[in-house]
């Protein structure tokens, strides 16, 4: 119900819906760890068994650590400066500050209480945790040397003035990893305007496989956890919103209504419409 009402309303209002849920589950997060991963997850049927090594506590999420891994592992990040945009609880940022040794690690959220979350929970060197949008980056020019988004373009307002700020933060040469979804009648425009804001295209892969095997493959573990916890009001709505195999979302993906997509680009010293 939820999700049906958000489509039907204006941007700002489908926003404020967006940040209201995800301060809502920053509010559950801290009683219930199973909340530290907001994403639909990746599985890899090519891994040939070799299965990312996980700490026990890390192993229940599997598929959504596996989605940060494959978006973080396109590029070295070591000794890099690194900035995520819409970092949600922080598990991910966490386990790229820990695994990939980036110099620093900043991820920004516009959620206040999944920031004041993040930085009650997660106490790693180098990591740090910042409020703002991602429309209007709260850091200077030629900043970091990566910018990752996962998952969290999509609740953007304006992606042209989100990607004119993520070139202006990079430093030169600096990469952009980028992975989200898109209704398949949006993907040619979202691939104009990735061209027009002036980055080189390194690598663009269609993921959905990936994505809906996750679905299938966490699919016990997520239920398990709204059967639990979910107010029912709210019920259908969180399925949706995470990708349970038996959702709407997982229907759209496995019939190619919408397409899930990563992208590794970098700010080359092109003079395009959005260089800095």
């Amino acid at each position: 119900m939820v999700r049906r009402a958000s489509g039907l309303l204006p941007f700002k209002a489908r926003n404020r819906i967006y940040k209201g849920l995800y301060q809502y589950l920053a509010r559950r997060v801290g009683e219930h760890e199973d909340l530290l991963f907001w994403n639909f997850g990746f599985a890899d049927p090519d891994s040939n068994g070799n299965k990312l090594l996980l700490t026990v506590s890390d192993e229940k999420h599997r598929f959504c650590i596996q989605l940060y891994d494959h978006v973080a592992s396109a590029v070295d990040l070591k000794g890099q400066d690194v900035l995520e945009v819409g970092c949600g609880c922080g598990g991910g940022s966490s386990f790229i500050m820990e695994r990939h040794f980036p110099r620093s690690f900043t991820a920004l959220d516009q959620a206040e209480e999944a920031i004041e979350f993040c930085n009650r929970r997660h106490s790693v060197p180098g990591l740090s945790f910042s409020c703002g949008k991602a429309e209007s980056l709260p850091f200077e020019k030629d900043a970091f040397d990566v910018v990752i988004n996962i998952e969290s373009s999509h609740c953007y307002g304006s992606l042209d003035n989100f990607l004119r700020e993520v070139r202006r933060v990079l430093r030169l040469n600096g990469y952009f990893l980028f992975a989200d979804f898109r209704h398949k009648s949006q993907i040619d425009q979202l691939r104009r305007h990735l061209v027009s804001s002036g980055f080189q295209f390194l690598k663009e892969e269609i993921i959905t496989p990936n994505v809906l095997q996750s679905m299938e493959l966490d699919h016990e573990r997520k239920m398990s956890l709204l059967n639990r916890k979910a107010p029912k009001l709210l019920f259908n709505s969180l399925k949706y919103w995470w990708g349970t195999k038996d959702s709407k979302r997982y229907d759209l993906f496995s019939s190619g209504e919408e397409i899930y997509f990563s992208y590794v680009l970098q700010k080359s010293n092109h003079t395009g419409p959005a260089s800095s």
